[in-house]
């Protein structure tokens, strides 16, 4: 008998005080300097209280941008300030990106995103963008877009085409940020998540591991999501990629221990958030990826392909999934109100499936 044919697994109810925004950084640090299989036990636990845990989100992401950024994100190859021999490439036609989403759709995937490498978006691309949104909606897929700051102006432009959620990372903790990038503030960040919330949007929004920071860091990245006013309905994290030409290309590789001890920090401070395995996947092996699934990942992108890194193929993870007895989660893109505003763009009326 296969695992994916033995009985549904138990879930629990939600507990009172699950969800918390007040956690102290060395709340925090006590949960990363648990016993590992203590942690693990209680990450799983909480896990199970808000998911099932055999079911997996997969999603797609899709650069429709790349390149040309003015940014100095050292972990970054998009850059133009380091020499990586990336290929520039201008914002992807519509019904490009569109040939693409249906392709994903095909492929399994419930959930398109789109990058671009800009500091923000020019408004002359927001209709392009606003299109785009349009027409991955069309197509039963929930959308995601990350496209650097955003004024409020285009937060709500966005959110009247239908997108979903929005992604705009942290990146790592408020006192090591400076050491990875200048050119925008730790308070621009969290300006734009204020934004993507106030404009009804879902936030994403997670960070990097194995930049050279601390364990305190990790610690200080995850209490700053997790003490956000509401949590980031999805948290990214990343494993750096190292990437010739970028200052962080000679950076040692992180314990990966240590990243699953992030995962599993993440799933506790954050229940009924997905959290995603994100950059650095192709470097993990299958028992790893097993251990973060227990831990309390419980979403993953999928493809060849994540930007301008390399990425598991879709083959790979769907034969570990039923090695594991893991399915990938079904849902639904939300309707659109009965009587929306004007410029809402109401995907129930353009034939959604």
């Amino acid at each position: 008998m296969s695992p994916a044919a033995t009985t549904a697994p138990a879930v629990f109810s939600p507990q009172q005080g699950d969800i918390r925004h007040d956690w102290s950084r060395e709340e925090v640090e006590t949960l990363f300097a648990l016993p590992f299989n203590d942690l693990l036990f209680r990450a799983h636990s909480i896990h199970r209280r808000y998911f099932d845990p055999n079911q997996v989100q997969v999603s797609t992401l899709l650069s429709i941008k790349t390149g040309a950024c003015p940014e100095d994100c050292a972990y970054c190859p998009q850059s133009t300030r380091y020499d990586t021999g990336l290929e520039v490439e201008k914002l992807m036609e519509v019904e490009k990106v569109l040939e693409q989403a249906r392709a994903a759709r095909e492929s399994g995937a419930t959930r398109f995103c789109m990058g671009a490498a800009w500091r923000s978006p020019k408004q002359r691309d927001m209709p392009y963008v606003v299109a785009m949104v349009k027409g991955v909606r069309e197509l039963g897929l929930e959308s995601c877009m990350t496209l650097g700051m955003l004024s409020a102006d285009q937060a709500q432009e966005l959110a009247a085409a239908g997108l979903d959620y929005y992604n705009h990372n942290l990146d790592t903790s408020p006192e090591f940020y400076g050491d990875i990038i200048t050119t925008r503030t730790y308070q621009d960040r969290l300006e734009t998540l204020a934004r993507v919330r106030e404009a009804g949007m879902k936030v994403c929004s997670g960070g990097i591991v194995g930049m050279g920071e601390q364990t305190g860091d990790r610690a200080g990245l995850l209490q700053q999501l997790a003490n956000l006013p509401r949590h980031p309905e999805s948290v990214p994290v990343n494993m750096l990629v190292r990437v010739q030409g970028t200052p962080l290309a000679d950076e040692p590789d992180l314990d990966p221990f240590e990243f699953i001890r992030t995962i599993a920090v993440a799933r506790i401070l954050m229940p009924a958030s997905h959290v995603r395995l994100s950059a650095g996947r192709e470097e993990m092996n299958e028992q790893m990826h097993a251990l973060a699934y227990f831990a309390g990942a419980n979403s993953i992108f999928y493809g060849e392909k994540l930007l301008t890194t390399p990425n598991p193929g879709a083959n790979r993870d769907m034969a570990l999934f039923a090695r594991l007895g893991i399915e990938p989660e079904q849902r639904h893109v939300e309707r659109a109100p009965a009587a929306p505003h004007p410029q809402f763009y109401d995907a129930s009326a353009q034939g959604a499936r």
